[in-house]
């Protein structure tokens, strides 16, 4: 007798508490938050930084990546919100779902720039202390999206196909009952991410910024295979979905950071001649 396997998925994502409804994608975020707050200010302590300053900038940084993540799915998906038979008001509806990665990122870093220069501090310094704990943040935050039943990938009949209840399959794919995980693969990817910028950082010290740019390389590799397994519907241009050309401009641009970044480190290092003169 064969025995079918799969990735059950949870019959709800939402908990009534009273008159209080306990979503388990905002909870997600939360903890994400609080874990990212706390790796980035063992991080940032380590290198010498005041203790509570993470903290301290995340009071900004958090409010504004939230406005930015919901910007950027509105922007990019207006006919949700701003069509025939939409609602724009719901637009405002931040509790139904619908968050953006790259608006997040975009919004938390301007309110992180604007803590740091409140408090009188490098916002590089800030940027790297945070980098491997915004991998852990969004690796947590994509349980939300299992709860929700949202997000997944093409059919698969893998053993770890994630079984997706019927009203939740997409038109055209009502017949398949599992589908690829995405979620979990990009939550295994933003771990292996965020372990690989720790052991890269202990042994060559990233700074300047380039352990934000080695985040952002790492996670838009992972992104770019991920999105392609996604039949979730989404706006393209041309052959690919908004978010691969997203991606790969910002993978190009993170790369060019580093490298200039490096090499104008490198120009000021003292040469061993200038040393020995000294």
């Amino acid at each position: 007798m064969n025995i079918a396997t799969f990735i059950p998925s949870p019959s709800q994502g939402v908990w009534d508490l009273g008159p209080i409804p306990l979503r388990a994608y905002a909870l997600g975020i939360i903890i994400g938050a609080l874990v990212a707050i706390w790796i980035g200010e063992k991080r940032f302590q380590a290198r010498g930084g005041r203790e509570g300053l993470i903290g301290d900038v995340a009071i900004w940084a958090i409010p504004f990546g939230i406005v930015g993540a919901r910007v950027y799915h509105v922007a990019t998906d207006p006919e949700l919100y701003f069509s025939e038979g939409a609602h724009a008001v719901d637009a405002l509806k931040i509790w139904q779902g619908g968050l953006g990665i790259w608006g997040a990122v975009a919004g938390g870093a301007v309110g992180a720039y604007i803590a740091c220069r409140r408090y009188g501090v490098s916002f590089s310094s800030v940027a790297d202390a945070l980098a491997p704990g915004l991998l852990v943040a969004q690796a947590i935050g994509r349980v939300g999206n299992y709860f929700n039943q949202e997000l997944f990938g093409r059919p698969t009949t893998k053993p770890w196909g994630l079984e997706i209840a019927a009203d939740n399959r997409p038109a055209g794919f009502e017949q398949f009952a599992t589908f690829h995980p995405t979620f979990l693969y990009e939550l295994l990817w933003n771990l292996a991410a965020a372990a690989l910028i720790i052991a890269i950082d202990r042994k060559v010290r990233l700074t300047g910024g380039r352990a934000f740019a080695l985040y952002a390389m790492l996670y838009t590799s992972g992104r770019v295979w991920i999105e392609a397994l996604r039949i979730d519907t989404v706006n393209h241009i041309g052959p690919f979905r908004l978010n691969v050309w997203t991606s790969l401009l910002v993978f190009t641009l993170a790369l060019i950071y580093f490298v200039v970044s490096r090499r104008r480190d490198r120009a000021k290092e003292p040469t061993q001649e200038s040393v020995e003169l000294d």
